[in-house]
């Protein structure tokens, strides 16, 4: 820490223990807790999920953006961007006077807007080494919350440019986690990345690895999602896998096995430890969530609700695992669950709302929660009481 630039806090976490009790504590989520995760509300039973909610990194990015508010009360403070993904928190920040350098459709005042003395709040994704630059040049007060998590990915991305790798990363190419992690390969020169979303993407670099193919047309395709100059012929021959810490575990696995048998098809098996370079880099509390939903689908609900920012990817997978097994409804807060019994929710794959009329059974009904790791408490507990009022359950009377 210096006097430009603090990823520390500011050791005032007691004086904004209050705020932070009053903007996201739930008497419900902690009656919940307290009974084994398990609420009966007349003929609904709320089962939730052993680990949901906020996580370490993003509890941290929090805690200092309140912090530095309290610390800096004359500044004005900027955001780069979405301290993390829930529409609630971030407009708890503009409420306190936190402005946003760029919102999330790509609009804002930008860096050039920063003074040297204002104070500038670094996500908890981290930014790019272009914008980090930007910034240091401004002059400004530097609060970093990037998650150690991400800091992990970052550390593994240097080592690959370092030794000649070519970093392949699982995640989304737009995702400011994502972009912030392949602007690490430019600390080394001739430093590549390629950002493949799915396995069928990884399917099409896998083809490429072991046969060639049309080099102008994978250039096309992974125009967005790959460094400057890209060439497929030379530069997959060495690669070392990263991928976006919120991804979903089974599918970077899968992955990283692809691409190993790939490049042993096509250079050989014995050659693997000069091409094939491979850290598991998702973060565990992103694989405890995902881990508790496979336990509580094991428990045999009738429905799941996970509630979260539709552009969480985290909360995105808890939805996807879930929707392979039973009915499930990924929405943003409370408010989706209509007092006409209507439940707005967006399906995973889906970049628009859809209605669901009759989505909660009459009799009883097993109800499975689950939270994406940006989500506060609070959000969680409204959405409990918002669904027993469906039954005209008071949740006074719930019982364990």
């Amino acid at each position: 820490m210096n006097g430009r630039y603090f990823q520390r806090g500011f050791g005032l976490k007691d004086e904004i223990k209050p705020h932070l009790a009053a903007d996201y504590h739930s008497r419900i989520v902690e009656q919940l807790r307290e009974s084994g995760h398990r609420l009966h509300a007349g003929d609904l039973t709320f089962l939730l999920a052993r680990e949901f909610g906020f996580c370490y990194g993003v509890e941290r990015a929090v805690e200092y953006a309140y912090e530095t508010r309290r610390q800096f009360p004359d500044r004005r403070i900027f955001l780069t961007g979405e301290i993390i993904h829930n529409p609630h928190v971030n407009s708890r920040l503009r409420e306190m006077g936190i402005g946003f350098l760029r919102e999330a459709d790509g609009t804002g005042p930008g860096i050039d807007a920063v003074r040297p003395e204002d104070v500038v709040i670094l996500p908890a994704f981290g930014v790019t080494m272009q914008e980090m630059e930007a910034l240091r040049r401004r002059g400004s007060v530097l609060v970093d919350t990037t998650c150690g998590s991400v800091l992990n990915v970052w550390k593994n991305v240097d080592r690959f440019s370092a030794g000649g790798f070519t970093a392949l990363i699982h995640g989304k190419y737009a995702h400011e986690e994502t972009r912030a992690t392949a602007s690490r390969t430019t600390r080394q020169p001739g430093g590549r990345y390629l950002v493949v979303r799915n396995i069928n993407e990884a399917e099409v670099v896998c083809g490429y690895i072991r046969s060639g193919g049309d080099r102008a047309a994978f250039q096309a395709r992974f125009a967005p999602a790959c460094s400057e100059g890209f060439d497929p012929d030379h530069d997959l021959g060495r690669i070392g896998l990263a991928n976006q810490t919120t991804m979903l575990s089974s599918e970077s696995l899968a992955i990283q096995e692809m691409i190993r048998q790939a490049l042993a098809d096509r250079h050989g098996a014995a050659a693997l430890a000069e091409r094939f370079r491979a850290f598991d880099t998702i973060c565990s509390a992103t694989q405890d969530r995902q881990d508790a939903v496979r336990e509580l689908l094991a428990a045999g609900p009738d429905r799941m609700i996970v509630i979260g920012g539709y552009n969480s990817s985290n909360t995105t997978h808890l939805a996807a695992m879930a929707a392979r097994e039973v009915p499930t409804f990924h929405i943003e807060d409370a408010s989706c669950i209509e007092d006409s019994g209507a439940i707005r929710h967006r399906p995973y794959g889906s970049a628009v709302e859809e209605h669901a009329h009759d989505w909660l059974p009459a009799g009883a009904v097993i109800v499975g929660l689950t939270a994406g790791a940006s989500t506060p408490n609070n959000k969680i507990g409204e959405v409990v009481a918002a669904i027993a009022r469906l039954r005209g359950v008071p949740l006074d009377g719930a019982s364990v």
